[in-house]
This record gives C-alpha cells, sequence and structure tokens, in this order.
C-alpha cells in the first residue's frame, strides 16, 4: 500500500514537472525569429513604396510574394529535418539538372541566360540550389568523421564547384558566390583546419591573375576598375556608385524623410526598388534609419547562431550554420555594394528589395532553420 502510494506521488510529480507545450511549439516555430522576419518584411514594403515612386502594384505583387514566402517557411518548418538530410542528394542532383537546362533551354534577359520557361511559368533554378548546396554538404560531411579529412575536404568542394560553374556560365556572378559561400560555410563549420584554409587562400591569391585575365567576363573586369575607381567613368560604368552613394551621403543622420528623397524619387538612382533599395532607405531616414535596419539584421543572424548553436545532430548544425552565414553574405555584398565597397554583382538586400523567387527561397531556408530549432522535441535519428 505504501509503495503504491510512492509510485502515485513520483508520477503526480514527475507530471507537475512537465512544462506544458505552446501553440508555437507544436506549429514549430521560433518565435522571436518570426517575429524579426515579420518586421523586416514591413519595413520593406514601405521602402518598396517609397523607391518605386508610390507604386501601389509593385507593393501590392511584393505582399503576395511575402504571403507565399511565410506560407511556404511554415510548411517548410513542419517537415523534419531527417527528410532533408535523407533527401538532399535528389534535391542536389535535381537542381544540377535544371542548371544544365538553363545552358541548353533557358531564356535570357540583359545579356545573361538564367531562366527557365514551362507552360508560361518562368523560374530561376539557381534558387534552388542556394538551399540544395548547403543540405547537400551537411548530409555528406555528417556521413563522416570529424574534423572532415583531406579526402572529405576534396569531395564536399567537389559538390560546391559543380553548380558554382553552372552558374557562373550563365553568367551570374554574384549567386554563384553565394552558393559557393553556403556549401563552404558548412564545411568550416564542420572544422576545417586553419592549415587547409590558409592554403586554400594562398591558392586564391595564386590564381588571381589567371582569372582575371580568362576568368572574367569584360563588363566584370570593368565593375571592378570602377570600384578602385569609380570617378574614371562617372556618367557610364560609375553611374549607379556614383549617385548611389550621393544618396547615402545626402541622407545625412535624419534623413530627408519619407517619399522625399530626391536622388530616388527623381529616378537618378537605378534599380532603386531592387539591388539598391537601402539607398533609398538612407537617403529618407539617414544615418539612424540605416542602423536600425543592420540592427534588425544582426538580431536574426543571432537568432540564427543560437538555432544552430543548440542543434542537436551534426547535419542540423551544419545546415543551420551555413543558412544563417550565408545570410550574412546577402546583407553584407548588398551594402558593400551599394557602399562602393564591394563590386556590383547584382545581389539583392535579403527580405526589402523587390522579387519573388529570391524571397520564397530565402524563407524557405528560414523554415529549415524552425525545423532545426525544433528537432530536439521530435524524434531523433
Amino acid at each position: 500500500m505504501a509503495s503504491r502510494d510512492f509510485s502515485h506521488r513520483l508520477s503526480d510529480a514527475h507530471g507537475s514537472l512537465r512544462k506544458p507545450v505552446s501553440l508555437a511549439r507544436r506549429l514549430h516555430i521560433d518565435v522571436p525569429l518570426l517575429v524579426l522576419l515579420l518586421v523586416l518584411a514591413s519595413v520593406g514594403l514601405g521602402v518598396l513604396y517609397s523607391a518605386s515612386g508610390g507604386d501601389m502594384n509593385y507593393v501590392r505583387r511584393q505582399s503576395i510574394f511575402m504571403c507565399l514566402a511565410f506560407t511556404g517557411m511554415f510548411i517548410v518548418a513542419q517537415i523534419p529535418l531527417d527528410f532533408y538530410r535523407r533527401w538532399s542528394p535528389w534535391a542536389y542532383l535535381g537542381g544540377c539538372a535544371l542548371l544544365v537546362g538553363v545552358l541548353l533551354f533557358g531564356t535570357g534577359a540583359k545579356g545573361a541566360q538564367r531562366w527557365l520557361e514551362v507552360a508560361g511559368f518562368r523560374f530561376q533554378p539557381s534558387e534552388v540550389m542556394k538551399l540544395g548546396v548547403p543540405m547537400m554538404v551537411a548530409a555528406f560531411l555528417h556521413q563522416r568523421a570529424q574534423p572532415p579529412s583531406l579526402m572529405t575536404v576534396a569531395g564536399a568542394l567537389a559538390i560546391v564547384a559543380v553548380p558554382a560553374a553552372l552558374i557562373v556560365r550563365q553568367p551570374d556572378l554574384g549567386t554563384s558566390i553565394l552558393i559557393a559561400a553556403s556549401g563552404l560555410f558548412a564545411l568550416y563549420l564542420a572544422g576545417l583546419s586553419w592549415k587547409l584554409i590558409g592554403a586554400a587562400a594562398m591558392g586564391v591569391l595564386v590564381s588571381a591573375w589567371p582569372i582575371w585575365q580568362w576568368g572574367l567576363r569584360d563588363y566584370q573586369r570593368q565593375r571592378i576598375l570602377t570600384l578602385l575607381n569609380p570617378n574614371d567613368d562617372r556618367f557610364g560604368a560609375g553611374w549607379n556608385i556614383f549617385n548611389s552613394k550621393a544618396a547615402i551621403g545626402s541622407g545625412g543622420i535624419y534623413g530627408k524623410g519619407y517619399l522625399q528623397g530626391t536622388q530616388s524619387q527623381l529616378d537618378f538612382l537605378p534599380e532603386s526598388h531592387t539591388d539598391f533599395i537601402i539607398a533609398v532607405l538612407a537617403e529618407e531616414w539617414g544615418m539612424r534609419g540605416a542602423l536600425l535596419l543592420l540592427l534588425l539584421y544582426v538580431l536574426v543572424i543571432a537568432r540564427g547562431i543560437y538555432i544552430s548553436f543548440m542543434a542537436q545532430h551534426l547535419f542540423g548544425r551544419l545546415l543551420a550554420g551555413s543558412i544563417t552565414l550565408t545570410f550574412f553574405v546577402y546583407v553584407f555584398v548588398n551594402i558593400g555594394m551599394v557602399t562602393g565597397l564591394l563590386p556590383v554583382v547584382g545581389v539583392p538586400l535579403p527580405v526589402i528589395s523587390y522579387g519573388g523567387t529570391s524571397l520564397i527561397t530565402l524563407m524557405a531556408g528560414f523554415g529549415i532553420l524552425m525545423a532545426v530549432g525544433t528537432e530536439r522535441r521530435r524524434v531523433h535519428f
């Protein structure tokens, strides 16, 4: 009788220690990350309205894209992480096949052949590889001893090199850099030795001249020369950088006021609703507005790093870390090229710039982050 009472008390005490599972946890949603992304999306719509000259058509279309992107993020977050690990080779191979299809049958615009058109619907297969490459590298490293051996490193580099080379052929240097970075980040997080990193850096330095001479197209070399001296051709190749820096500088600390930016409203600023949209924000809201936007990005990146750190398995840790660091590269490259610190490579500002395919892919990546963050409450593999 006494033992039965003791067992009942023990079970009751154990049950009282269980924390109630919140709705967010049941839906596998990371609330801090979701709130930050919603704030970024709201800021993006406000800046887009100004950058497009008050054209509500842009805002409506971007709102639809955002609804689709957040819905996709929610769906992706529900899928167990084991599914991504097992199916990553097929996603990778399918993405490479689509990239080959772009070179053979793709449609082009402005001298680039980057899209496939099926039944009147046009999409950019390189966006698939922004998730396919880090998933494949993480799955490849998950099955091998850590830190990675020289043969493992060579295999991971081959996985990264194939789609990156196919995308460079389109040509789309900016996207190829992002995709290569996503795979290399997974390799670095797996414990890549500093000796190999140093050897790779030396290899890049040695190959710089051959790449400049034979690996780059004329317009790509011109972009680098413009970066070094934009005033040489202010009304030609340097036009974008000159006007973006003028817009940012004229905003000062407090900005000119919403819808009051002269560079953007008078169409001096090129691609103001896509690649150069942060110049619109800086001109109208000044340095304080730009710093607040950067703070939001820092908080998103910090949350992603936390999720990666708390991941229960190597695959999830590598995948979450590479997605987060690739997001950082998005922000860094876009702001760097708009401020004249990096060549213009056509990388949009995440969540803020106008565009559907890149936004949906980006939010799918955040859905995977949420799946990683809730994996410890699933059945482990």
